[in-house]
C-alpha cells in the first residue's frame, strides 16, 4: 500500500537515486524498501513478480515480531516500519550534520558552539519526508466547567485509533473519536486557575 502512496514513493526513489552512489551506504530497512519500490518502478513489464527477500531478511533481522511465520497486524507493521524509516532519516541527518561541523573546525571556533542545546535553547524535532506524508497533529482541548477556560494542547500522531463501527463511515469515525467528553470522578480535570 506504500508503494501507491505517491508522494512517499517518489521521495523514497529519490532517497534511494542520491544515496545509491555512496559506497558505504548502511544496509537498513530504509536502504530495503527504497531499493524494493526501484525495482518495482523499474521493471518493463505491466504484470509480473519481485520477491521482497532482502527487505522480508533485515525486518526479521531488526525484529523479532516478525522472524515467525504467525500473522502479524498490518497496522503494528505500518507503525513500526514508519518509526524506524524516521530514526534512520533523524540518523543520518544528525550524521551530515557532525560531518558537517567537524569539515570547517576554524568557523566552528569563530562562530562559537553550534550545538543550539547547549546556549540553553531547546532543539527542534526534525521533521522528515515521512512525516510530511503521514503525521497529523490533534489538539485536545479541555474546559474548566467552573470558570471556562480552555486549555489546549497539540499532540502529533502517525495513526489513530478509531472505533469501527458496522455500517458506519469513515466520517462517522472521526466524529464519535472528536466528540465531547465530560471528565469527572477519578477522571477529572483540574483547573489551573479557579483550583
Amino acid at each position: 500500500a506504500l508503494y501507491f502512496c505517491v508522494p512517499f514513493r517518489e521521495q523514497l526513489l529519490e532517497y534511494y537515486s542520491s544515496n545509491k552512489n555512496g559506497v558505504d551506504a548502511e544496509d537498513n530497512l530504509l536502504t530495503c524498501l527504497a531499493d524494493l519500490f526501484t525495482q518495482i518502478s523499474s521493471q518493463k513489464k505491466k504484470t509480473g513478480v519481485i520477491a521482497p527477500k532482502r527487505f522480508v531478511q533485515r525486518l526479521k533481522k531488526q525484529n523479532e515480531l516478525f522472524r515467525s511465520y504467525m500473522h502479524q497486524d498490518a497496522h503494528e507493521f505500518l507503525n513500526f516500519l514508519l518509526n524506524e524509516l524516521v530514526d534512520i532519516l533523524e540518523k543520518e541527518a544528525q550524521a551530515a550534520k557532525n560531518d558537517a561541523e567537524t569539515s570547517s573546525p576554524s568557523e566552528k571556533t569563530a562562530n562559537g558552539p553550534k550545538n543550539p542545546q547547549a546556549n540553553g535553547v531547546k532543539k527542534e524535532p526534525l521533521v522528515t519526508w515521512v512525516h510530511k506524508n503521514f503525521q497529523g497533529i490533534l489538539t485536545n482541548e479541555t474546559r474548566c466547567l467552573r470558570c471556562e477556560t480552555v486549555t489546549a494542547r497539540d499532540e502529533t500522531f502517525f495513526d489513530l485509533s478509531l472505533d469501527i463501527e458496522q455500517n458506519s463511515s469513515i466520517t462517522s469515525c472521526l466524529k464519535n473519536f472528536s466528540s465531547t467528553e465530560t471528565l469527572n470522578a477519578e477522571d477529572k480535570f483540574f483547573c489551573d486557575k479557579c483550583c
